[in-house]
């Protein structure tokens, strides 16, 4: 069955790599050690092998600003095999998390959001205020070179996967450059490059971001298999590009092996889009997609009541009266969605349960809004900039491409004076670089263990979800 015809039949109204144990190596160098035992030390007590940010100037690969050529279809990530390991091997391998990124209650968040635009094309009744939000101007958002920096500082210290979102990010005119950039940081350690979009865009500029960038999973934001409720919930057009989009996605997986992981997110409103609930499901029959169902939550502007909310067990209730068979999947430790499928369906079906059953216990996210505010959980009203620290090597001002290149050249020419390359640096890495961990230490050891629950959320000052990048 096509998208469209389905369409139709729903219509409906640190000093060292600050990583645990690995500062205590570099406490133990003795004063009159030799170059050579103190690299020894230092080689022991190593991570993996990411490049530290006060190593990246030394390395000609690192991602600087412009287009660098990536991988084409044959080394797309979802196709590469990792090198098979002895299993004794493992726990003798195994390193320390980084402690900047773990928090008060053991939580290593491996996962960074970066929103890289304010700006949207829709104007979904969830997401943004019907009259809209002030935008920044221009010079506090981030450019791409900050992106690629605090990209790198992250992945530096372990994080793994990096979803990119706005706004819509495919908005942003330097989209492809600036994914080609934070993609090459899968030589650093960066195992999964993502993009949360509403599809309108999408279908004109997937190619490129998979085979060039290396994206490896797209969640793609539709509420409703109606062209025309899809006008009053985004209010604008473009149901069309959108499911454009969806089959773009489904046909690089089959006929080019882009193996991209597609996830579609229904926000689900009471009175509203909930009739839908069942065609939705009817898409994972035939296709390799998750359709997940996202409970309505409450953000400044969007107006929100209890009673546009639809829980995720009244939500599973009604599934079962179609599909008695519906059976539990297995989730993964850190899945913010409660997964399952239908027997025989190509597909799978989940719930993100923000509201009535908070996943927050094993929480491992991050975001960075697009004026470059570090927010440590998605309901918190807390922000810090990283943004300044970023800036105060450059006066203030923000980062282009001259003054990144600058910047290179100025901790080469550090490095250099000081007889030391990059690699034998141990207490070498520069104040900003430090400072700026240490920011982001100190506001991930203040995450609360929960996020606020039903009753007090919707009371809460916090931004726009638009202004959040999700």
């Amino acid at each position: 069955m096509s998208l469209k015809t389905l369409a139709s039949r729903s219509r409906v109204g640190p000093v060292l790599r600050q990583r645990g144990t690995q500062i205590i190596a570099a406490a133990a160098v003795p004063r009159d050690a030799s170059r050579e035992q103190v690299r020894a030390i230092a080689t022991e007590a190593a991570t993996p092998p990411i490049a530290e940010p006060s190593q990246l100037v030394e390395d000609s690969s690192f991602p600087g600003p412009g287009p660098r050529p990536g991988p084409g279809p044959a080394t797309h990530p979802s196709q590469q095999q990792p090198p098979s390991r002895p299993r004794r091997s493992l726990p003798k391998d195994a390193k320390p998390f980084s402690d900047f990124l773990t928090d008060g209650f053991q939580r290593q968040h491996d996962y960074l959001r970066i929103s890289l635009t304010e700006r949207c094309n829709l104007r979904c009744v969830y997401c943004m205020p019907e009259e809209g939000v002030p935008l920044s101007p221009a010079r506090e958002l981030l450019t791409t070179p900050e992106i690629v920096l605090l990209s790198s500082v992250f992945v530096a210290q372990g994080v793994t996967k990096i979803r990119l979102t706005g706004g819509e990010p495919t908005v942003r005119r330097d989209i492809l450059p600036l994914m080609r950039q934070v993609g090459a940081l899968r030589a650093r350690g960066l195992r999964e490059l993502c993009l949360t979009t509403n599809g309108l865009a999408l279908h004109r500029k997937l190619e490129p971001m998979v085979f060039e960038a290396g994206l490896t999973g797209v969640n793609l934001s539709l509420d409703t298999l109606d062209p025309f409720q899809f006008q009053i919930m985004t209010r604008r057009r473009g149901f069309d590009a959108v499911m454009r989009s969806i089959e773009r996605v489904l046909e690089l997986n089959a006929h080019r092996g882009a193996g991209v992981r597609l996830k579609i997110n229904c926000v689900v409103m009471r009175g509203v889009n909930d009739r839908e609930i069942l065609p939705f499901v009817e898409m994972t029959r035939d296709r390799d997609v998750e359709v997940r169902f996202i409970e309505y939550m409450p953000f400044d502007g969007n107006r929100w009541n209890r009673g546009k909310m639809l829980g995720y067990a009244e939500m599973l209730d009604r599934i079962r009266e179609a599909h008695p068979g519906l059976a539990k999947v297995q989730d993964h430790p850190n899945d913010t969605s409660k997964t399952w499928r239908v027997p025989g369906f190509a597909g799978r079906i989940g719930f993100i349960t923000s509201m009535t059953h908070n996943f927050c216990g094993t929480c491992n996210r991050l975001r960075i809004t697009s004026d470059g505010n570090l927010k440590v959980c998605l309901f918190g009203n807390a922000e810090v900039s990283l943004r300044d620290i970023l800036r105060r090597r450059n006066a203030g001002e923000p980062i282009d491409e001259e003054a990144y290149e600058a910047m290179r050249k100025i901790e080469a020419d550090r490095l250099q004076q000081g007889g030391l390359a990059a690699d034998d640096s141990i207490g070498g890495m520069p104040a900003h670089e430090k400072e700026l961990l240490d920011v982001i230490g100190m506001a991930v050891k203040r995450k609360k263990e929960k996020h606020a629950g039903i009753g007090e959320l919707e009371h809460m000052k916090n931004r726009p979800m638009i202004l959040i990048g999700g």
